[in-house]
């Protein structure tokens, strides 16, 4: 047993000791009820700029003590689990809010210039007779300016 200077229990044992009295008595349910209050209250008495906070010391906690291969392996794993969790309708959705979010934060000169690099990018590849990107970029974009108007 640790003591102190007076010879008494240090408070690091008596919390040690007490944590180990607390597990036995107690169940799962016992810490996801307090973990849930907790949560609630922490919550209560903390605004947005908090958890963006938070957030921000915990991602760079972890960029530091960890690699690409870490983070590569992770969204894989989450990929996976994703993919397995969710059918076809899901990832249509997705990618028409997606859409529809780039869509609402990009102006027509954006589509014309990544569809005028798509096309540059094309012509300078074989196209086996298939219509150039070049074109294909340019028709994409003169839809989309019109789907934007109507």
């Amino acid at each position: 047993m640790a003591k102190n200077n007076n010879g008494k229990m240090s408070r690091e044992e008596a919390g040690r000791l007490g944590g180990e009295a607390t597990a036995k008595k107690h169940d799962k349910e016992f810490y996801q009820e307090i973990g849930r209050k907790g949560g609630e209250a922490t919550s209560d008495s903390h605004d947005k700029d908090f958890y963006q906070e938070i957030g921000r010391k915990g991602g760079e906690s972890t960029s530091d003590s960890h690699g690409k291969e870490f983070y590569q392996e992770i969204g894989q794993k989450g990929g996976e689990s994703t993919s397995d969790s969710h059918g076809k309708d899901f990832y249509q959705d997705i990618g028409r809010k997606g859409g529809e979010s780039t869509s609402d934060s990009h102006g027509k000169e954006f589509y014309q210039e990544i569809g005028q690099k798509g096309g540059e990018s094309r012509n300078n590849s074989d196209n086996d007779g298939k219509m150039s990107r070049e074109e294909a970029g340019r028709k994409g974009g003169q839809a989309r300016a019109r789907q934007r108007r109507g």
